[in-house]
């Protein structure tokens, strides 16, 4: 008796061949923003991982690994930059298309167009913000209590993809999709 194939985690769902709502396009992306924001990202993953295991290995064999929270911490922030710089750049944030599937196609992309163009406006106002903080804190040479990691450097990663991530949201609210420019 055969057994039925299964689709395993390589398996892409049913949906994903098509093109991409937004812009049209079907190839999917890549491009050195987002093989270095998987780099860092793995980097951050593993940093994290690591320092949290042997801290957990340490605790049980008598070796304790002092500042391990600080290192999660700071590996977390290389993580979660990343981690949402990867959503953008592949359009792969949550949404919920109960509205949206009801309306025509142009009323949807334009709907698209201005999700992302207030998400790029609320990455501008976290990077501004985080730019305020950053030039006000920046002489005062804050670190960690422990292992005196340099907050600045991680403040300015994050502010970095905090402006990357607002430049792709933009790009792709006022970029028109391919379908509205062969309509035009």
């Amino acid at each position: 008796m055969e057994q039925p194939a299964i689709a395993g985690p390589a398996a892409a769902p049913p949906d994903a061949s098509g093109p991409d709502p937004l812009t049209g396009d079907s190839a999917a992306p890549q491009g050195p923003l987002l093989r270095i924001a998987y780099l860092l990202g793995g980097i951050g993953l593993l940093g994290a991982t690591l320092a949290d295991s042997l801290a957990v290995l340490g605790r049980h064999t008598g070796w304790h690994l002092l500042g391990s929270i600080e290192l999660v911490q700071a590996a977390v922030i290389v993580l979660g930059a990343s981690a949402m710089l990867i959503a953008t750049v592949v359009r792969g944030h949550a949404s919920v298309h109960i509205l949206t599937e009801r309306l025509s196609e142009p009323t949807a992309a334009r709907m698209a167009r201005l999700a992302s163009f207030v998400s790029g406006l609320v990455f501008l106002v976290l990077a501004g913000g985080s730019i305020e903080v950053a030039a006000d804190l920046w002489s005062g040479f804050e670190q960690t209590e422990l292992l005196h990691i340099p907050l600045r450097w991680l403040r300015l990663l994050w502010i970095v993809f905090a402006l990357l991530i607002a430049w792709r949201f933009l790009r792709d609210a006022v970029k028109p999709s391919l379908a509205q420019r062969s309509a035009s």
